[in-house]
């Protein structure tokens, strides 16, 4: 009888758990386990900036009206916008609500000032043209990339049927990548089994115990963030929840797995356009969102600043509460293509509410499984926005069996 992919994913991650315990029960370094995962992750990561690239330039040829092009981006930005200002709030909310960081201690040990130097917003922004695009796809500097991308995908538009064979060698080039993927993707359950054995034997029952409340209020208020945002979302899209639900089991698996939205990236695209989001759209929203769509980054920065400010006993005034929903829209652009951008993004919110950043240092020892769920929302906020603005647009097509 064969497996199916998803189900191979389900028993990896149980396994992955189940194996994690008893390792860290039974003492056997969880190092054994770790080249599993990191080969998953090589693999991916060799993917990435060509399946990037290939994609949107194909995206962006095939809108073929420049003027559509420009509507699908406003649409996106404004998706990303809205959304972001919601999981910021639900995150703030929820964790007012449960107050994550009542009842914790902290060790001498983890009270080491963090100094992080966020990047200025004008030097982001100013990095965003690449001098050396070639050099931007071997630093895989995805900011850089997905900006020539855009308008390398505009001029082959532009040229017209003439040179139709260069549209062609783009999209063939981005399907050649999806079908390396879809044979990558047959390693993927040995590394997922790798990546949660390694988690779960490193950071066991000891670390995170102490920190499950701060855990729960997280997963809590991504759940919320899904019934209330995404849902009606996939519904306006003529999906059913439990049809979304299904097509996107082995991409949700990857993304929490390996807390990577970039290893998440390949099979997420693939999902969207088989519950029948449109290909340029979907091939334009799903690379781009990967880098600047930040939902659950976004909910993490509102339930960790409150968990900061109660374990300090700082009083988060209203002001400086609608002040993190700002930094939060702000910074998910603000950050797009930084490395670590989810400790700079928390670090610039503490900075401007005058929470000390050694708060940082206690949440550092959980924020592996926070990632996860951080991760896993942010990919499945890009799946829903590629349905969204694909319905936006009209041009959503025969979900595939």
């Amino acid at each position: 009888m064969k497996i199916s992919l998803t189900t191979q994913m389900l028993l990896a991650l149980l396994l992955g758990c189940l194996c994690g315990l008893f390792i860290s029960y039974v003492g056997i370094s969880p190092d054994y386990f770790k080249p599993l995962g990191d080969i998953f992750i090589s693999l991916i990561k060799m993917l990435v900036v060509p399946l990037v690239f290939t994609t949107l330039v194909a995206g962006a040829a095939a809108v073929g009206d420049v003027s559509r092009l420009g509507k699908i981006a406003i649409k996106s930005l404004i998706y990303y916008t809205v959304t972001t200002a919601f999981a910021v709030s639900i995150g703030l909310l929820v964790a007012n609500i449960l107050q994550p960081g009542s009842g914790v201690e902290i060790s001498q040990t983890t009270q080491n000032t963090i100094s992080v130097n966020p990047p200025s917003l004008l030097s982001v922004f100013m990095g965003i043209i690449p001098t050396n695009p070639a050099k931007a796809m071997a630093d895989g500097n995805m900011l850089q990339i997905i900006f020539f991308a855009i308008f390398l995908g505009i001029a082959v538009s532009s040229l017209g049927t003439k040179h139709n064979h260069v549209h062609q060698f783009f999209d063939s080039f981005a399907e050649a990548m999806l079908k390396l993927t879809s044979m990558v993707m047959y390693y993927a359950p040995i590394g997922v089994f790798g990546l949660l054995t390694f988690t779960v034997g490193t950071y066991g029952a000891d670390v995170l115990l102490p920190l499950l409340k701060l855990i729960f209020v997280m997963f809590v208020a991504c759940f919320i963030h899904v019934v209330v945002i995404y849902t009606p979302l996939v519904r306006y899209s003529g999906i059913t929840i439990r049809k979304f639900l299904n097509e996107m089991t082995s991409t949700i698996l990857i993304a929490f797995s390996s807390a990577s939205s970039a290893a998440a990236l390949s099979s997420n695209l693939q999902s969207v356009q088989k519950l029948g989001a449109s290909k340029p759209v979907s091939s334009f929203m799903i690379p781009l969102g990967n880098t600047i769509n930040m939902d659950g980054t976004a909910i993490y920065m509102g339930v960790c600043s409150i968990f900061a400010a109660t374990f300090f006993g700082i009083d988060l005034t209203f002001d400086k509460q609608l002040l993190i929903i700002l930094i939060a829209i702000l910074a998910s652009v603000g950050t797009m293509g930084v490395p670590g951008a989810g400790v700079i993004m928390i670090s610039m919110v503490f900075t401007q509410v005058g929470i000390p950043l050694e708060a940082i240092a206690l949440i550092a020892g959980i924020d592996r499984i926070l990632d996860m769920m951080r991760t896993t929302l942010n990919v499945l906020g890009d799946a829903t926005g590629a349905l969204a603005v694909s319905k936006a647009e009209n041009d959503m097509h025969p979900i595939q069996e």
